[in-house]
């Protein structure tokens, strides 16, 4: 175990990670039609992996992530208009806002050891009951949401003129994720993730506090979906109870790391790099058939669990293996 813990990636495999990650500091400026749609992807890597980190390391299976996503963007942005705190102070208190919410709701369903179907259910409950309140309450601007004033180029309050730094703000927070949950596999917390997700009793057997384990990975996958929550916020600049809380989004935010490999680092990243372009384009090609791209989303889901159980992420180690052994 401890031989496990303590591999490091190469030289070659940090030197290639290093130069992804110059190339991405980059590509706006060479390729500046392709910004949005960037920001997009590290905006949903991010998010995937904060549902990775509980349904694809721990097996807790929610259906519910919109929560956390909604009351990320609600707080710093109600905290920006009501008493003009910076954004940048507001992500900390969305993200641990999240985690406070994160932690109610673990506690009340791995103490009584909710799993599979009814820990999904409860997720789906609570986000809807976020979902109406906001949509009722005028306060926080009821169904018409809330439009976040543009002060001109602001980096002091995250607002700025141009995409180029938004990019670079969710390229930075994507790689921090990823980061996150690298350093999270290769740790004995990982591996109690991995040992709860396998058999809960067979983990606790062993001296696994399972509890525990849930408690923490429910914790850091609210925090960073929270986050993703204020980053989307400010860089639209409006926010309402459907494009928040909805359900639509729990399944934008699942279905990342659920295509491109649940429980691996890159899954989510892989996921998003497919499905967002997808999910633009479709919803620009069939903007006059609301609920098209979804429908699609669903036969590509159902492709998915037939043919891919362990999404792309399967394919690629079941080539990268392949080559190894026949020393191509």
């Amino acid at each position: 175990m401890d031989k496990y813990l303590r591999r490091e990636l190469s030289r070659k495999t940090w030197f290639a990670i290093i130069a992804i990650l110059a190339g991405l500091h980059v590509l706006p400026w060479v390729f500046p039609g392709i910004q949005h749609i960037m920001i997009m992807i590290f905006l949903f890597t991010l998010m995937g992996q904060g549902w990775n980190v509980l349904g694809g390391y721990v097996g807790q299976f929610s259906f519910g992530h919109s929560l956390f996503f909604g009351l990320g963007a609600y707080v710093s942005s109600l905290l920006f208009i009501r008493l003009t705190l910076t954004p940048w102070i507001g992500i900390f208190f969305s993200c641990a806002a999240g985690i406070v919410l994160g932690c109610f709701i673990g506690f009340l369903s791995f103490r009584y050891g909710l799993r599979g179907p009814y820990f999904a259910l409860i997720m789906l409950a609570f986000a809807e009951i976020f979902h109406m309140t906001a949509t009722g309450w005028s306060w926080v601007g009821g169904a018409l949401g809330i439009s976040i004033p543009l002060k001109g180029n602001t980096p002091g309050l995250m607002q700025f003129v141009k995409k180029e730094p938004y990019y670079l703000i969710s390229l930075w927070m994507m790689t921090g994720a990823l980061y996150l949950a690298w350093r999270i596999e290769r740790s004995r917390l990982g591996l109690y993730f991995l040992a709860t997700r396998e058999d809960v009793d067979a983990a606790e057997a062993l001296g696994v506090n399972t509890f525990r384990a849930q408690m923490i990975a429910m914790a850091i996958s609210a925090g960073l979906t929270a986050i993703g929550g204020t980053l989307y916020a400010q860089y639209l600049l409006y926010i309402d109870p459907d494009s928040t809380f909805g359900v639509v989004n729990s399944v934008e935010i699942m279905l990342r790391p659920i295509i491109g490999g649940p429980g691996t680092v890159l899954g989510p990243l892989l996921g998003s790099v497919l499905l967002t372009p997808l999910s633009e384009i479709t919803r620009l090609a069939f903007q006059s058939y609301s609920g098209v791209y979804l429908m699609i989303y669903g036969v590509i889901l159902i492709l998915v669990i037939m043919f891919l159980p362990n999404g792309i992420m399967g394919i690629a180690r079941k080539v990268v293996s392949t080559v190894l052994r026949r020393g191509y």
